[in-house]
Order: C-alpha cells, then structure tokens, then sequence
C-alpha cells in the first residue's frame, strides 16, 4: 500500500482501501460532487467536506514526496548523501523538517561564514567545535594566522573560527525543530502603536497587545498583521532570550573541545542568525494558520448563504437603492425573466418620494408584484421606509425583504451581465439581479466571484489563489447538491456542474438555443465536446423536467436506471406510479423486504439504493425547500425604536471568530458576542450557520457609532 495513502487513512481515520478508491477516482479525472453522490460503497460514505479534506491532503503529501526527492537528488549531487540523511529525509513529516534537514548543504549567498572558510579557518572550526580533549582556543588558532589569506591577528582567526560555528549551529535540523517548538509553547505575538500618540483607529486594541503565540485567535493574527502593513502597527514574536540561549546551548556545546568559546558562538548564532529566523517561521506559520481559519470560516459561510431557501414562482421586484443616482427599479416574473425596469427617487424630497410610490404602484399592479427585495447599500433605510408605506397605501398584501447587494455591482459591470442584459445599463442589471437573488440565491449568486459575496473576515488578505479554490468548492458542492435544470439554467450555473467546463456549459446553452429543449438526459451526449466521461460526471446533477421518463428530472444517475426500474418492480410499482405521485407505502415496503437484500437484487450498494428510494419518494426535489423560509417583512424599525429587553426574530448574516452578526431588520447587523451565544462554545460555527432564523434580546444600541449588541440568553 502507498506510504501516502496510509498516511492519509491514518489522519482522516478511514479504511485504506476507501483510501486508495478515492486516489484512484480522482486521478481519473471524477469530481468530487460525482464521488461523493454516485461512488458511497467505493469510499465508505464520506461526504463532500471530507473528500475535499482528503483531497487537499494528498496535493501536500504529493508535493512534500517530490521534494524529498528533489533535496536527495540536490545532496547526491555534492556527493554528500549518507544513508541515515537520506532515511532522515524520507522520515520528515512536514515540509520544514525537509528544508531543515537540507539547510546545510543548500546553495548559500556569500556570508560570514563562507568568508572565513576562504582564509582557511575550517580546520580550526572543526578543532574548537568538535568533540574531543580540551583545547586552549587562542593557543590553537596561532596556527592558522595568515595575513596573506586574511587572517592578520590571533583574533581575526577565532572570530572567522566562531562564524563557521555560528553558521554550523544555526544549519542544524534538531536544534532548529527544538526551538520551534519552544516558540510555539512560550513565544509571545507582541504588537504596539507604530507611533507614540497613536490615532483612535480600528487597531487601538493592538496598541499594547501581547498573547501567547499558542493561544492567539486567528482573526488577531490577521488584524496585527494588516495594521502592520497599513503602518499603525509594529509587530514582533518575543522569546525570553536566556531561555533561548540555554536551548541551543544544550544542543552545540556538550563535549566541544572549546566549551566557553562554542557558547559564545551558540549565542551568536540565535542572535544573528536563528533568532530573526525563526521569528519569520513564526509569523508565518501563525499567518499561514489564521489564513486556513478564515478561509475554513469563509466557506462556512459561504454555503448556508447559497443554499438559502428561494422564494420560487412569485413576481418579484428588485429595487438598487441610492442618492444621487435615484433607485433603480426591475420587475421580475417568476422565472427570473425581465417584465419592467424604472428609475425612481424617493431620496430628493416628499413629492419625489409620493411620486416614486405612485409609479411603484402602478408597477405592482400591472405585473401582480407579489415581493419586494431591496438592496442593503447605500439608501437602503429610506428605500426600505418608502416600501412600507407603498405596502400601507397597497393594503398590506406585499411583502419585503432585505437582500445582500455583496458584489452585485461587480456582476452588474461584468462581461456576462453585459451578455445577459445589452439592452441595459449597469444600475437596472443591479436591480435585476437584487430581484433574482430573493428568487432563487444559488442561481444569482454562482455568477459572482465567490470572493465578493462577503461573508468572510479579512478575505482580501487571503493568498487568493487558495481562497477561490476552497470558495469555488463550495459553490461547487452546493449547485450539485440542488441540481440544475438542463433546460433553464444559465451557462454561470451549467459551469458549475460535476464534470462541465464553461466551453460546454455554453455548449450546452448553444444546442438547447438551436434544437429546442432537452427532452432525455441521454441527447446531452449529442452535445459538441460533451463525452462519454463529462456524461457521466454531469448527468445525476442535470435535471430535464419535460422528458417522457420521470428519471430524468430526479439525482437518480443513468447508470441506477435499471436498478431503480428493479427496486419499484420488486415492491409493486411502476414508474408511472412515480410520475403520477402514487407511490404512497413505498418506501416501508422496501424497509420491509430489507434493503441490503434489495440492493442485492438490484445490482447496486446499500447506500446507493437508499439514495434511489429517497428520490423516487420526492421526483424533482429541491433540498432547499426543506429549510426554514427567509423572513419577509411588512413592517420597518428603526435603531431609535430598539429597547434594552425587546425580543426579536432575525437572520444570521455572518459567523466569525468572536460571534454572529444578525440582520433584525434595522438596516445595522446586530453583534452577538461569542459569550451571549444560548451555550458555551469554542467558536460560534459549533451552533450557528448563515441563514439561520434566530431569536435575539436587545442589550445596547450606539447609534452615534452604528453598534447594536444583541443577546441569545433570554433575559431572566
């Protein structure tokens, strides 16, 4: 068995043989939705997150194998490659351990060391370093003056002499690995004002700041080290020196011939070399760690806010709110189709405003506007209050809601809203896609850079490349988990599917434009540079809701037709049974009968059958529908309105390290502290997700500085 995947079966606490199937699966080129769905009895059941985890694993594993191979091949070349190196390499389990190991015999610039290794002082290095009778080291070094080589004086030897040691010490692998973890168990992260009388800004809780490097929270990694880059900061990892010293002393000087002179050169060597070293391995581990916690918590995020229940088949209208620029105003039926678009402008006083409700009205009576959703930007509070009183006036019988403008605008001003909407300008595509959001968020949502939804912490300071990776999984996870009609979707949405590119999700587009609807999942093969293997990969997540065969339109994949066909039979129904929705007592029959006995019969695994009978009991299910519905408002408050004590029904927005930002309906997110969450907890992800609809105590509202403080213990 490969040492790698009983590494990764060690780690992830899985079989090795569920192990080596999903190495094997994804170097043929399978997606991870496509594993996870459709290949349960090949990896033991692991879900999307932890073939994800597995995934990233082997990418580090393979990357740290090749340069152990890379560094054996570097040393054989010097011809300095011994058998217990090399085991010693083939033995790191991280890639610092490797870069510690090879440290002495990289390729170095010119240095102290190398200087003094030219005037000829090796050998006297090796004398006063090495282990052996005691040597006088002034006495010793009269040997290796030599003015011509430029060592003029006794001293000028044994300070070349003490370089090489230094050097030598500061190259080796276990005295290195010790610090680093006496770093990691008693180095500070300390951070100051950069200057002596610093301005109130953000960073005054880093103006004197100092926490144990093993306890510090990732998000105060973060913040230290953008207010470093801003200026505002000056940030250093701080280790009691003599604490320090004593480490690599214990690792250098036993048994050296010159004891007193190799501790002096220990103590250079933390000094000059090892010190500043390390205080960068630290800072960059700490960085390295905070940014896989917010990229972790990001994608957290992310997807509760994807798989927002959409509010299906109802017209809908988007308003973009704004000052000078008045509120855009698109009108949606209920396919996300637009019907009606307008510029209003209740900002620039009371008739403008009387006006914009006439002109709303007459929108929502032509078109039967049943929902309203309104951009969270700029003049969103005065938008929201002209939309209830158009409620009023209208008798109550709209509804509103608050929908997240996060990166709408960058969608608006893209090539592909471009394509989607030429004959509009970029402010009525904003309000167009406002509108499709309430609709249907995962649809709206997949055509934006994941990075500009913001549910994250500090995403701009993210290594960029890693954050669209983990993000588009995400994205990745949640469009395979709900599906997507063949038929209806937008090539932004088809590229997201298992095993299409964006080349054949246009493709896609381009056959269904040009030969009408899909009318079987099997006529997707007859689509230009969609083959045999993307079929397979994309066709359980594509849906054709007018094919003759109901199988079509549920996850069910094309290769489990014959076995679902075979499930039915065996329990007394058909497939028109399906279609017609009269399958009531299937699902017990089959229990009955004994599912792994079925699945026998039928050809297929366990869970495979399972997730058969589970979509042949809801053809055509959305996941999301099974979610509770988003809060849509009648009504507005205002922060003035707020009392210490008043109970509230609002809507996770955003969980991060310290607590959970809650949209109560007053244009400002409320704060809930990590301590006023209902229990404790390590962090606030343990009991909250976006989305989730929460019930919250008022504790305090600033409103000079736009702060709410919110409470989930209900007050005694």
């Amino acid at each position: 068995m490969d040492i790698i995947v009983e590494t990764l079966a060690r780690e992830l606490g899985r079989s090795p043989e569920h192990v080596q199937n999903v190495v094997t699966l994804l170097d043929e080129g399978a997606t991870i939705p496509f594993i996870a769905r459709y290949r349960k009895e090949f990896h033991g059941s692991m879900d999307d997150q932890l073939l994800r985890q597995l995934y990233d694993r082997l990418q580090y594993l393979r990357n740290l194998q090749t340069r152990k191979e890379e560094v054996k091949s570097s040393i054989q070349n010097q011809e300095k490659l011994t058998d217990e190196l090399a085991a010693a390499i083939d033995a790191a389990a991280t890639l610092a351990e490797v870069e510690d190991l090879y440290r002495p015999y990289k390729p170095k610039r010119r240095t102290r060391a190398t200087i003094a290794r030219e005037k000829g002082l090796e050998p006297l290095a090796r004398l006063l370093f090495d282990k052996g009778p005691a040597v006088v080291p002034q006495e010793a070094a009269k040997d290796f003056v030599d003015p011509e080589k430029g060592a003029e004086t006794v001293e000028n030897a044994l300070q070349g002499a003490s370089d090489i040691i230094a050097e030598e010490i500061s190259d080796d692998a276990d005295i290195r690995k010790d610090l680093r973890q006496l770093y990691l168990r008693r180095a500070l992260l300390v951070s100051q004002a950069a200057d002596k009388e610093p301005e109130d800004t953000v960073y005054r809780l880093y103006y004197d700041f100092k926490c144990p490097v093993h306890k510090i929270q990732g998000y105060q990694v973060l913040a230290v080290n953008r207010g470093e880059r801003e200026g505002v900061l000056k940030v250093s990892v701080a280790l009691d020196p003599e604490t320090a010293h004593v480490a690599v002393r214990r690792g250098a000087v036993p048994g050296a011939a010159a004891m007193d002179f190799v501790r002096a050169a220990a103590d250079d060597a933390y000094d000059r070399l090892i010190g500043p070293s390390m205080e960068r391995e630290i800072r960059a581990h700490l960085t390295e760690q905070a940014d896989e916690g917010a990229i972790h918590m990001f994608a957290l995020n992310l997807k509760p806010l994807l798989m927002q229940p959409p509010v299906k088949g109802k017209v809908t209208m988007g308003l973009d709110p704004g000052y000078r620029m008045g509120c855009k105003v698109a009108v949606v039926d209920g396919t996300g189709k637009v019907l009606d678009t307008a510029v209003v402008y209740p900002t620039h006083g009371e008739r403008q405003k009387q006006e914009a409700i006439a002109k709303l009205s007459q929108l929502v009576r032509r078109h039967g506007v049943e929902h309203i959703a309104i951009g969270n930007g700029t003049a969103s509070r005065e938008t929201e209050q002209m939309t209830v009183e158009l409620i009023r006036q209208l008798g109550g019988k709209l509804s509103y809601m608050i929908v997240s403008e996060a990166g709408a605008s960058v969608y608006s001003a893209s090539k592909l809203a471009a394509e989607e909407f030429p004959q509009y300008d970029v402010n009525l595509r904003s309000a167009v896609s406002i509108a499709r959001r309430l609709q249907d968020p995962l649809a709206e949502l997949v055509k934006i850079d994941p990075k500009a939804i913001g549910v994250g912490q500090y995403q701009h300071d993210m290594p960029q490349a890693r954050l669209s990776e983990a993000l588009d999984g995400v994205v990745e996870d949640c469009v395979n988990a709900v599906g997507v009609d063949a038929n209806t979707a937008s090539p932004s949405l088809l590229q997201r599917v298992s095993g299409l590119t964006a080349a054949t999700a246009k493709n896609v587009v381009k056959y269904r434009e040009e030969n009408g609807p899909f009318t079987a999942r099997k006529q997707l093969l007859k689509v230009p540079k969609l083959g045999p293997k993307a079929f397979e990969q994309c066709a359980g997540f594509l849906r054709v809701p007018e094919s003759k065969s109901v199988l079509d339109n549920t996850g069910v994949h094309p290769e489990s037709y014959a076995a679902a066909e075979q499930l039915l039979s065996a329990c007394g129904f058909t497939l028109e049974d399906v279609k017609a929705g009269n399958i009531a007592g299937l699902k017990e029959k089959a229990e009955e009968m004994g599912l792994d006995r079925l699945a026998e019969t039928c050809g297929v695994g366990a869970p495979t059958l399972a997730d058969i009978l589970k979509e042949l009991m809801k053809p055509g299910r959305d996941p999301r529908d099974e979610l509770p519905a988003p809060i849509l408002r009648t009504d507005v408050l205002e922060a003035k309105d707020l009392k210490p004590g008043m109970e509230l029904k609002g809507t996770v927005r955003n969980v991060i390290d310290f607590g959970v930002f809650v949209d109560i309906g007053v244009h400002q997110d409320g704060l809930v502290h990590i301590s006023k969450l209902p229990r404790r907890v390590q962090h606030p992800s343990e009991l909250l997700s976006v989305g989730d609809v929460v019930t919250v105590w008022v504790i305090d509202v600033d409103e000079k500085k736009k702060r709410i403080s919110l409470t989930m213990k209900k007050p005694q």
